[in-house]
């Protein structure tokens, strides 16, 4: 397939879902990588045979996986390599209890932060430092940190000694992890979050309970500022 023919006249009800295919496809096709731009809402609409409103539906879908970025005024560019987007179901899912799982995350981590900053070791700081070093290594790679962000987290709850605390965060774990990733595939947001960690270590650093809470807290409110959360798939 050429890639001047990769588009095709859309037949399924739901054309923003074909939209989404279409788009896979030609990526393949046209060998684009990260940070290439795609064709134009105007030209997409024009070549598939849909309405502006469903190339916009796809693009917003990609979007809010942090496989396009939107530049207003700029176009829609490539954040991967690739378009492998997720079922819109399992999109509707996660966005449905990533809420409970951020209060869960908030309301558990602050007190683990207050708990580390008057009980850290100076092993615990170590640990701390060793994340935010791989932290800075895996962002200058290019990659998310979500290893990273893992481990200095898992570092704050060491530190905190309260077994039933860390009981209830291996429960939450894997919840946490895609949180984690949901926050951290945002534009810019890995450098951000890198910011936001070493306020954290310093105030339990200094043994500031209060700062250590406040640093979480802030921290845990920018992980929860994700476009996931703005998306309406009713609207799609």
């Amino acid at each position: 397939m050429s890639v001047s023919d990769s588009f095709r006249p859309a037949v399924r009800s739901r054309l923003y879902e074909q939209v989404i295919d279409q788009l896979r496809e030609h990526v393949t096709a046209a060998g684009l990588k990260s940070g290439d731009k795609l064709p134009s809402e105007r030209e997409l609409a024009e070549r598939i045979g849909v309405s502006r409103a469903s190339i916009k539906q796809a693009i917003v879908v990609l979007e809010v996986q942090g496989l396009v970025e939107i530049r207003h005024g700029g176009g829609t560019y490539l954040r991967t390599d690739s378009l492998s987007p997720e079922p819109i179901a399992t999109l509707v899912e996660r966005k449905r209890r990533l809420p409970d799982v951020l209060d869960a995350r908030e309301a558990l981590e602050t007190k683990l932060a207050e708990l580390a900053a008057m009980r850290r070791t100076e092993e615990d700081i170590a640990e701390l430092d060793a994340a935010l070093d791989s932290m800075r290594t895996e962002i200058a790679a290019g990659a998310l940190g979500e290893e990273s962000d893992h481990r200095f987290h898992a570092a704050v709850t060491t530190a905190a000694r309260n077994d039933l605390l860390a009981e209830f965060m291996r429960e939450i774990a894997g919840q946490i992890a895609e949180s984690r990733h949901e926050s951290l595939q945002q534009p810019d947001r890995p450098q951000q979050s890198l910011g936001q960690h070493q306020r954290i270590a310093e105030a339990i650093r200094r043994q500031d309970p209060e700062e250590a809470v406040a640093a979480m807290r802030a921290h845990l409110r920018t992980v929860s500022r994700v476009r996931l959360l703005t998306w309406h798939p009713e609207e799609s």
